[in-house]
């Protein structure tokens, strides 16, 4: 009674509907009632961390204080168990069996243990492409340093004009040796959405095991693990899938789970006989998968397809706003199936400077480098994107 009654973490809130995807208004008064965010605050970079919506805070906080207590005699942490329940949740949202999915803290932490988990030797190639975040190729590079396998990349046009391109450039790529095809569903900087399952099953037909960075993919756009036809997969879950920072996720598949070794491991791991065994990750703050369970039932409770119906219309009004503007470069592909909730740009002007004063001082957040990346979410209000585009063209004219 005692496990149930701490398992049932939920805040009790009135049923969610979810607006139509253009539906300013509604969206405004659901970003009031469910979000944290001040109204000063324009928050474009869920791409890097998402903000969790007030109920997945609660229950997150109310979890540390119950576990604080010890008023009952689970142990409020996790790291050892099999933490079925949770993985049972994140599977039937992901589309995959629990037994394929460990929970991670986040996609980096999961494709280094892939990197590390694989068996691959001197001369064996890894090839990547030129768009992958720091992560999906530093991991690569401590593999090359440590086993003298060798990694290279494949240059991919910005902006791509169609599916098919992305599709044959990858693959054209592929040599005799190339062992492991390594890539990002949606890419960090550019946010461009790659073909992922045709890009798998015709690696796979070539005997290349495909590796999925898809910190992107949970709840920005849609799909389903077992159709993707990839071999491994890493997931961030506190970017579009709203849950407290920390929650990652790794996916091994089925017949794939012989083929990867665990890297982080406590006694009796050569037992476990699924994707446990890749999460053996000693004590770790269970009141963060609280969190994720709570989120993963507010996207529910709105709908999933509505939830990235709302985040793409966003999407294509930022990308509209940004092709108006001559001295901004548009990185993001012009078919709009090829991205999601994110837009880059550059800004053809020597001094970004001006520009990051003028948004600092507004209190816009955005994704800030060579390459400017607008992610939004339900939160984001249109004239959160307009008060982006408003101050480009005040800065430079």
């Amino acid at each position: 009674m005692l496990r149930r009654q701490f398992l049932q973490n939920t805040v009790l809130v009135p049923a969610l509907i979810a607006p139509a995807a253009d539906d300013e208004t509604a969206w405004r008064k659901l970003r009031s009632e469910q979000f944290l965010l001040p109204d000063w605050r324009a928050y474009l970079n869920t791409g890097s961390v998402g903000s969790a919506p007030r109920r997945v805070v609660e229950v997150t906080n109310r979890y540390l204080e119950t576990g604080a207590s010890y008023s009952t005699d689970q142990y409020p942490r996790w790291g050892y168990e099999a933490m079925e329940a949770h993985r049972t949740v994140l599977a039937e949202f992901l589309g995959a069996s629990r037994e394929e999915i460990a929970l991670t803290h986040n996609a980096t932490e999961s494709m280094s243990l892939i990197a590390n988990g694989l068996e691959l030797k001197a001369g064996d190639e890894v090839l990547i492409t030129d768009q992958e975040h720091p992560s999906g190729r530093g991991c690569w590079q401590l593999k090359q340093a440590r086993t003298g396998i060798r990694m290279r990349e494949v240059q991919i046009p910005v902006p791509p004009r169609s599916a098919d391109e992305l599709h044959d450039a990858v693959i054209a790529a592929i040599r005799p040796d190339t062992k492991v095809l390594s890539f990002s569903g949606i890419t960090t900087h550019t946010g461009l959405l790659f073909p992922v399952a045709r890009i798998c099953a015709s690696a796979r037909a070539r005997g290349v095991i495909t590796v999925v960075d898809g910190a992107h993919m949970p709840g920005q756009v849609a799909f389903r693990l077992d159709q993707l036809n990839c071999d491994v997969f890493a997931g961030s879950l506190h970017k579009w899938m709203l849950t407290p920072p920390g929650c990652g996720v790794l996916y091994v598949r089925r017949d794939f789970q012989s083929r990867l070794w665990p890297t982080i491991v406590v006694e009796g791991w050569q037992n476990q006989k699924d994707a446990v065994k890749y999460m053996q990750l000693g004590c770790n703050n269970r009141a963060e998968l609280e969190g994720m369970l709570e989120a993963v039932r507010f996207i529910g409770e709105l709908g999933a397809d509505k939830v990235r119906a709302r985040i793409h219309h966003l999407a294509r009004y930022a990308d509209k706003r940004a092709r108006e503007i001559p001295y901004l470069k548009v990185l993001t592909a012009a078919d709009h199936t090829l991205y999601g909730g994110m837009v880059a740009i550059e800004v053809d002007r020597p001094d970004y400077a001006p520009l990051w004063k003028k948004l600092g001082e507004r209190k816009v957040w955005t994704l800030r480098g060579q390459k400017i990346r607008i992610s939004s979410h339900i939160h984001t209000r249109q004239s959160d994107i307009d008060l982006f585009f408003d101050t480009v063209r005040e800065v430079y004219g």
